[in-house]
């Protein structure tokens, strides 16, 4: 499925525009339209499916949809979690969107009470403790915070139903992070900052004070004390996140202005210079159909969404935050064209990643 030139015009003005610090990355209404097509087209379609599943007994074998019927479409269970997130970010963006009866019949036959205490039982059999930890616990507690306090008929329906899952998740969060002596710092799924900044933003909207000040503290004590990240080695062939700027816009969150500030120069000592090179500059992608390559694709999308987090955190006139913010503005141009390549690969999945830059100041 390829989206439209409109498209393409949309990313190139809103990088320009972003490029000369007149105003942040946005989307337009066709945007929020092309990007809701891929979702709807990927939550329901079954295979190919990669399902991330420990078999306990013939009863396990099951197929996608019987295991997870809220989530079963898109790939991966993490994918579907995702791509309804940003169904609910689009339709509380754009009320009015083409597509605004689509989605609400795809969200109400998937998101039902049913459904969601199958996925919330699912967590609670034997060998499902590490079932996406965290990065689909993340994206979980994402999509509960977008539909709390969302003063919509539908919404508070789909919030109440996620109740179960949700706390499931919490509970997790609150067993885990204390037996986790050590971050994990790789750029894909596991990756330990992302899992925390996410539910950070859930613990803060929700009002849940005991995770977040967990959070906090397991942020400190993992990463309170970096200097000089070797951030000059990334990328990896697949990594779809910069451990250095991940766990960067997470510390963002957790400490104060000023303490952040010294951290940060600690750590990223060579950020006002755009150093490392490597850091700053779009990873090549050579093949969209590769489902490993095309995660640079997404890592182009996060970085973008990382430095833009992290120069948000910035005085105006610190010279760092003008190097961040142009660089994620080359990153985001890089990458949003390539959405929509027409190979499944990344349609099932890098719609998620370009709302979530271009909908979050």
């Amino acid at each position: 499925m390829q989206l439209s030139i409109s498209f393409l015009a949309f990313a190139a003005v809103a990088v320009l525009a972003s490029a000369a610090h007149a105003q942040p990355l946005t989307i337009k209404k066709p945007q929020a339209s092309a990007f809701a097509k891929l979702a709807l087209k990927g939550l329901q379609k079954e295979y190919p499916n990669k399902p991330g599943h420990v078999l306990n007994s013939d009863d396990d074998n099951k197929t996608p949809k019987a295991l997870h019927p809220a989530f079963y479409g898109s790939y991966d269970w993490h994918s579907s979690v995702h791509g309804h997130w940003m169904l609910v970010r689009l339709l509380r963006r754009f009320p009015d969107l083409p597509e605004k009866k689509q989605i609400r019949d795809v969200l109400s036959a998937h998101l039902t009470a049913k459904n969601l205490q199958v996925e919330a039982d699912y967590f609670n059999q034997p060998n499902r403790q590490s079932f996406e930890r965290t990065y689909g616990w993340a994206w979980a507690l994402k999509l509960a915070e977008e539909l709390h306090g969302w003063d919509d008929a539908d919404g508070k329906i789909w919030s109440k139903n996620l109740d179960p899952l949700e706390a499931v998740l919490v509970a997790r969060y609150l067993a885990f992070l204390p037996k986790q002596t050590y971050p994990i710092r790789s750029g894909v799924h596991p990756n330990t900052a992302f899992g925390l900044a996410f539910a950070h933003d859930y613990a803060r909207t929700v009002n849940d004070q005991r995770l977040r000040e967990l959070i906090e503290k397991r942020s400190r004590d993992y990463y309170g004390k970096d200097v000089d990240a070797p951030a000059r080695w990334e990328p990896d062939g697949a990594d779809f996140f910069s451990p250095s700027l991940m766990e960067a816009d997470l510390m963002r969150r957790v400490l104060p202005p000023d303490e952040y500030r010294v951290w940060l120069k600690r750590y990223l000592p060579g950020i006002a210079k755009g150093k490392p090179t490597t850091l700053f500059e779009p990873a090549t992608v050579t093949d969209r159909s590769d489902p490993q390559i095309v995660h640079l694709d997404g890592l182009n999308l996060s970085r973008a969404w990382c430095m833009r987090g992290i120069a948000s955190a910035l005085p105006k006139d610190d010279p760092a935050r003008k190097v961040l913010l142009d660089s994620a503005a080359t990153h985001a141009d890089a990458a949003l064209k390539h959405v929509a390549s027409g190979d499944y690969a990344g349609e099932h999945w890098l719609a998620s990643f370009a709302v979530y830059l271009l909908t979050t100041e």
